[in-house]
């Protein structure tokens, strides 16, 4: 079994964003981008990946898709969808803190994440840290977001987080962010595929981190 052709598998297999499987269309404009904020938040809880995800399906599908609207929904609105989603264990502190990082946004950044953007000017450290003002938006929010905005933000790739190393090492692949992404490169050469890009091949060895079904499912193919 070849690195590259576990690459190969897993990108074919699970070589899914966390945002398009939230329903995020992806793009360098305000609010997708705030949807991601959104799903990185609810995705930093101790919770399963696939309840933050439907939970943040849920939000968008009730109209909370911009910072405007999150506001302008009632608490109780934020509750009942988070709900709705199967997020209950944490719905009532994050429905504060959904309302409370929207008027934070908007006061901060005129609800414009690429401002944020301009300020951190490819320092992650800077749009890190900027990102963690965010109500409940801890460290590993934070990484998550950025693992994902990799895909519409190219300064911040190649971005491969603890989460996404610890899959790699699962899978016994290499531990180096540039190294994976060359496999990565080659994998999609190899397959004649199109470019998925860093933030695809972060979200899949994430994947293997967090379920053992991917690392075995992996390596039943190669």
């Amino acid at each position: 079994m070849t690195a590259r052709r576990t690459v190969e598998v897993l990108l074919s297999r699970y070589g899914t964003t966390y945002a398009a499987e939230a329903g995020i269309r992806l793009r360098n404009t305000p609010q997708p981008l705030y949807q991601l904020l959104v799903l990185s938040d609810l995705l930093s809880a101790r919770i399963r990946a696939s309840v933050a995800v439907a939970a943040a399906r849920a939000l968008f599908a009730h109209g909370m898709r911009s910072p405007d609207r999150m506001i302008g929904s009632t608490w109780q609105q934020r509750v009942d969808a988070l709900g709705e989603g199967g997020y209950r264990r944490y719905d009532e502190r994050t429905a504060t803190q959904l309302g409370d990082g929207a008027e934070l946004l908007l006061v901060e950044y005129g609800g414009d994440l690429r401002r944020l953007r301009k300020e951190a000017d490819g320092n992650l450290d800077v749009l890190r840290s900027g990102l963690r003002r965010t109500p409940g938006m801890g460290p590993a929010g934070a990484d998550i977001f950025v693992r994902e905005v990799q895909a519409v933000w190219p300064e911040t790739a190649p971005f491969l987080d603890g989460k996404a190393l610890q899959g790699a090492e699962k899978l016994g692949l290499p531990a180096s962010p540039a190294k994976l992404a060359r496999l990565a490169e080659q994998a999609e050469q190899a397959e004649q595929a199109d470019d998925r890009g860093p933030a695809v091949l972060a979200a899949a060895l994430v994947r293997a981190a967090l379920d053992k079904h991917v690392v075995d499912d992996v390596a039943a193919r190669t």
